[in-house]
């Protein structure tokens, strides 16, 4: 992630816009181009290195991810009220049985939460920064319904308390 993050840090404002332009028609206008997925790498990339500065920034308890954050965090905890959130098992989001079961809580948010079903990156022990080995991409919903209750319940404050003391050395 190290390397990727200094090639995206290189990428000006130009590139940005024109990135944003070649994401706009459909995906499937798109096929398996390889600059494309790029592209997305990049954008998803970017959205990971806010959120963790801004969980590292921000107590997470006050935290307002999306404008219905209520009902996301109702409908996942009532979907997955066993989860273990503070550090996730690929299972159970990749594996056939746990798609079976995102799946139906996903499309519940379409036309709820704009990009629903975007992919974002997700770190998988809330502890740690993102890595390649504490990565996992999900789509935008999963990110949400994870963050946002890993807000909720605590498990984000050991980012932001390790940013503060940081500052305080």
């Amino acid at each position: 992630m190290a390397a990727a993050g200094a090639r995206l840090g290189a990428r000006g404002a130009g590139e940005a816009v024109a990135a944003a332009h070649a994401l706009s028609p459909p995906a499937e206008a798109y096929g398996n181009d390889p600059n494309i997925e790029m592209i997305w790498a990049m954008k998803a990339y970017q959205h990971a290195e806010v959120y963790f500065n801004l969980i590292s920034s921000v107590d997470p308890k006050f935290l307002k991810l999306t404008k219905v954050d209520d009902q996301i965090y109702a409908g996942f905890r009532k979907s997955f009220g066993d989860l273990k959130i503070d550090v996730l098992d690929p299972e159970e989001l990749k594996s056939e049985p746990a798609k079976a079961k995102w799946r139906p809580f996903c499309m519940q948010f379409d036309g709820v939460v704009e990009d629903f079903n975007y992919g974002t990156l997700l770190r998988l022990d809330c502890t740690k920064d993102y890595t390649e080995e504490n990565t996992i991409f999900v789509t935008r919903i999963q990110f949400f319904a994870i963050e946002t209750a890993r807000n909720r319940e605590g498990y984000n404050n050991v980012v932001y308390s390790h940013a503060t003391e940081s500052l305080l050395l």
